[in-house]
This record gives C-alpha cells, structure tokens and sequence, in this order.
C-alpha cells in the first residue's frame, strides 16, 4: 500500500489537499478526506478512516511506503503498525519510488478533477 497527498485547486483559487490510499495490488485507491489545512492530527485521522474503510483487505497487507513529509508523524506509522504493516520511507528527492501512486493521483486530476470546478471543500 502507499500513501501520497495530492491537491486539487478550487474555482475560486484556492488549494486543497487529498491524502490518497493506494492498494498496489489492486490498484485501488481511497481517498478519505480533503482540507486545505492539512495537521498531522486530521491526517491521523484520515490513516484511521483508511484502515477502517479496507476492512479485512488489510490483513493481506504487508507494507506502507509513504515519503517523508512532515505531516506524517510517529502517530500515522502506528495506525498501520498496529495492522501489522511495516512502514516504508521513500528515499528523499525519489519521487520513482512510489510511481504507482504518483501515477493514479496525476490520472484522478487528468481524468476527473480537469473536467469538474471545484468550489470548496465541501464541494470536492
């Protein structure tokens, strides 16, 4: 599994942003929430919802890759270790590393988000 942020720019122009849950098997993404404040706190959270919404899936799950961002922090590596999964760093400045996720946000924002104006968080 791997999970990025992506963001997506509202008529009015401001920015959102969108964490995106990517199963590398599947190919399925889940994107669990969007604000334009992104804390650690509302992205523990949307860790939680996203280990919630996988339901059994997750068993199957061995690894989490992820980057280094500072808004993840020890608290969003311990949703999904508690899971059993081994988080996964990116090396700094690779963003080939996790491509498969990078893929599938630039097709979300190519495919859906270029045909829809979004005005708010609400709205998205």
């Amino acid at each position: 599994m791997a999970a990025d942020f992506f963001h997506l720019d509202t008529a009015p122009g401001h920015r959102l942003y969108a964490p995106a849950f990517l199963e590398h098997g599947t190919r399925r993404p889940h994107i669990t929430g969007v604000t334009a404040q992104p804390s650690r706190e509302w992205v523990v959270r949307q860790a939680r919802n996203a280990a919630a919404g996988l339901g059994v899936r997750i068993e199957s799950l061995r690894f989490l890759l992820r980057d280094r961002d500072g808004k993840y922090g020890p608290a969003f590596d311990a949703v999904f270790q508690a899971e059993d999964m081994e988080v996964l760093l990116s090396a700094p400045r690779a963003p080939r590393m996790d491509a498969h996720c990078e893929r599938v946000t630039g097709t979300l924002r190519r495919e859906a988000l270029d045909h829809v104006l979004v005005m708010n968080e609400a709205h998205a």
